[in-house]
């Protein structure tokens, strides 16, 4: 604890320093190879909507005596159409099928019943119509929607548009990533998975948000002065902050991989599974894009204005000034190192005698 302490106290004075901002290229190459590949399965693999999205009957078949094939061949026989069948930790097997008609369902939830040994009224069925599924994506969409030009707007105000646009390339990062793995893995999307992404977007506004409150008061008059470049500053601010987003980040995560591996995995929860998984994604891409992404961006940005341009130009001159200074041991007088000749003055006896 003391060594992590040491190392946080070090990258707040500037004793010790990691070049975010300077080797932001080399951020902005890793990214882009995590979001091709996540874009890629996306469009390749696409997303294994649930049950809520595309519609269809859902049978809950408890203390099962059959088999998952057993159960996926009388689903499809029944529902003439491909089947999913999983078993939960509690012994419990859930079968989707297509749409059924309610007399349809009723009789296959019989059939199901003799093949499983279980009593016809303990099998919980759910037939959900596709209509239900695009309310619930239009509504997260508007949410969405709504959240980002909420956010936009606050940020504007709060900081500067500058550091808007790069809060919300992050957020977009942070999005593309955590549906990309989905599309990867084959992880099943419910409206579980829709609020752990929404709620990702504010744990990862919320990381970014405090190293551009540093950022901010790093560079507040930073035009004054010639010791420290807007990309030197912002680097400091998120040297300054990295201790504090990294213990924020595991702390964070540390009950939600405890819901992937307790409740997920031992216990079966598979309802959890949705949730956590987004959220676990999410946090760890938004703990890396604040870093590694937002601030970076931002500096890119705000070099681009004409002020900023000129104080790197004068950082630039000082220390070159300085290197040659200490490579020469020329006098560090202002006028000696501008090279400009000064004409002397006369004594001031003579002055007094003209």
């Amino acid at each position: 604890m003391s060594k992590i302490s040491g190392l946080g106290h070090r990258l707040y004075t500037g004793q010790m320093s990691i070049d975010f901002i300077g080797r932001r290229k080399t951020w902005y190459i890793v990214s882009a190879v995590i979001l091709l590949v996540s874009v890629g399965a996306l469009f390749t693999r696409g997303l294994n909507l649930g049950i809520e999205f595309r519609g269809g009957a859902d049978f809950a078949i408890p203390s099962a005596s059959c088999s998952i094939e057993q159960a996926r061949v009388v689903a499809e026989e029944g529902s003439g159409a491909q089947s999913i069948v999983t078993e939960t930790g509690n012994g419990t097997i859930r079968v989707q099928t297509e749409a059924l008609t309610p007399a349809e369902s009723s009789v296959l939830a019989g059939d199901l019943a003799s093949a499983c040994g279980v009593a016809k009224d303990e099998i919980k069925v759910q037939v959900v119509g596709p209509t239900w599924g695009a309310e619930i994506s239009k509504k997260a969409l508007q949410g969405l929607v709504v959240f980002l030009l909420l956010v936009t707007i606050f940020l504007s105000i709060y900081f500067e548009w500058r550091m808007a646009v790069a809060a919300l390339v992050a957020l977009a990062h942070d999005l593309v990533i955590t549906i990309g793995i989905y599309a990867l893995t084959g992880l099943e999307v419910t409206p579980a998975t829709v609020i752990g992404i929404l709620t990702i977007l504010g744990f990862s506004l919320y990381d970014t948000v405090v190293v551009f409150d540093k950022v901010r008061e790093n560079t507040r008059g930073i035009t004054g002065q010639s010791m420290l470049t807007y990309s030197d500053a912002a680097n400091l601010a998120v040297n300054q902050t990295l201790v504090r987003s990294i213990n924020t980040s595991v702390v964070a995560l540390l009950p939600v991989v405890s819901i992937i591996v307790i409740g997920a995995g031992l216990l079966g929860a598979g309802t959890l599974l949705d949730l956590a998984v987004a959220l676990a994604v999410g946090m760890a891409a938004g703990a890396y894009s604040s870093i590694f992404i937002a601030t970076p961006f931002l500096a890119q940005l705000k070099n681009a204005q004409p002020e900023i341009k000129s104080l790197a130009a004068r950082v630039a001159a000082r220390r070159s000034q300085a290197a040659r200074q200490s490579v020469t041991g020329e006098p560090a007088s202002s006028a000696a190192a501008s090279g400009r000749q000064q004409p002397k003055r006369p004594p001031r006896s003579r002055r007094a005698k003209s």
